[in-house]
């Protein structure tokens, strides 16, 4: 089923226009999430459109023949591929959905103090983290993002948003010429949240030296996708791999974030289990490699080789073999949830 809501309307209609430093519209979370995509922005997830972003959205368009204007129109949105939409609330959100949408959805979870991964992508920890934030709104927590979800998320609305529940905090100390308003906006928070959290009238003067409790920076990471995409790339020429199927694997897996680490243990870009490590060392290069974010990619990368080897260059069964295993794969064949998970880097792969 699919619907739009006013809220993407609202959001969007910023799109087309330069946000100042102050202007957060999730909605542009979407965006940086694309351009780190393409390895053209290394800032951090902020939804705040300020010069490494625009630089992204020129650079973007100087290299795909679009009109140089820095502002991210339908025509780029359309160009950036499965991250260029939809945009957020023009659709339901499930397991294996990924795109412009799934980005935001995930940047305003980690708003809320929902740990989630910020790459555009619903996996398990994604539907973990909506389900979270369903319990805590007291809506069905079926880990699907709908109508209520998203107006909890986008509007907070009608629906009682427990923002200050489970939300780490740091002090600040109130400076002269300083105001609930702008600390609020510096923080990248509300003037509500900011006076709930310490029970101060939003009215009243402030303190200079007072202590404030400030909801602790949720922006996701800058990470140096340009090196990671570049690890990629050297690994992939000397694997003899497909460099756009090692950029989409790498992508699908953890976004670049050298520093992502999944439930079960899996670590950083290629998201990769010790155990995993250890075989790729010992069986197939037979040789030991430093536990970097290089060495996370040439592992990861000599891996798919392998796996492409084994399946006679099939990247859909190797891709499946890495999702749910070589010898699962052998026996019994593709899992549903893997064809989706397949599906999705294959897409990915034509606009790496």
């Amino acid at each position: 089923m699919r619907f739009r809501l006013a809220v993407a309307g609202a959001l969007a209609a910023g799109l087309a226009a330069p946000a100042t430093a102050s202007a957060l519209n999730p909605q542009h979370a979407g965006l940086q999430v694309a351009l780190r995509a393409q390895g053209l922005y290394d800032g951090p997830i902020d939804a705040i459109v300020g010069p490494k972003t625009v630089a992204g959205i020129r650079a973007f368009q100087r290299t795909h023949g679009l009109r140089v204007t820095g502002l991210a129109d339908a025509r780029m949105r359309r160009a950036l591929g499965p991250f260029g939409t939809p945009l957020f609330g023009a659709r339901t959100i499930e397991r294996g959905e990924f795109g412009w949408d799934v980005a935001v959805l995930q940047f305003l979870l980690v708003r809320h103090g929902i740990d989630v991964p910020v790459n555009g992508y619903v996996d398990g920890p994604t539907v973990r983290g909506i389900r979270r934030y369903q319990r805590e709104l007291h809506l069905s927590p079926d880990g699907v993002a709908g109508r209520a979800t998203f107006t909890a998320l986008g509007l907070q609305t009608r629906i009682p948003v427990s923002a200050i529940v489970g939300v780490s905090v740091r002090l600040y100390v109130v400076k002269p010429g300083d105001s609930l308003t702008a600390i609020a906006r510096r923080a990248h928070t509300t003037l509500g949240t900011l006076a709930r959290l310490n029970r101060l009238n939003p009215g009243s003067y402030l303190l200079v030296g007072a202590k404030l409790r400030l909801p602790a920076s949720v922006s996701v990471a800058a990470t140096d996708a340009t090196a990671v995409r570049a690890s990629i790339d050297a690994w992939a020429s000397r694997y003899g791999v497909s460099s756009s199927l090692a950029r989409a694997l790498a992508w699908m897996e953890s976004g670049y974030q050298s520093s992502a680490v999944s439930s079960v243990g899996a670590q950083g870009v290629m998201q990769l289990l010790p155990s995993t490590w250890k075989y790729v060392e010992n069986v197939i290069i037979r040789h030991p490699v430093p536990h970097t974010t290089d060495g996370n990619v040439e592992v990861g990368v000599a891996l798919l080789h392998h796996l492409l080897g084994v399946f006679h260059g099939d990247e859909r069964l190797a891709l499946a073999a890495w999702y749910q295993g070589e010898r699962a794969v052998r026996q019994v064949g593709v899992y549903m949830e893997s064809r989706v998970f397949v599906a999705d880097v294959e897409a990915l792969k034509a606009r790496m």
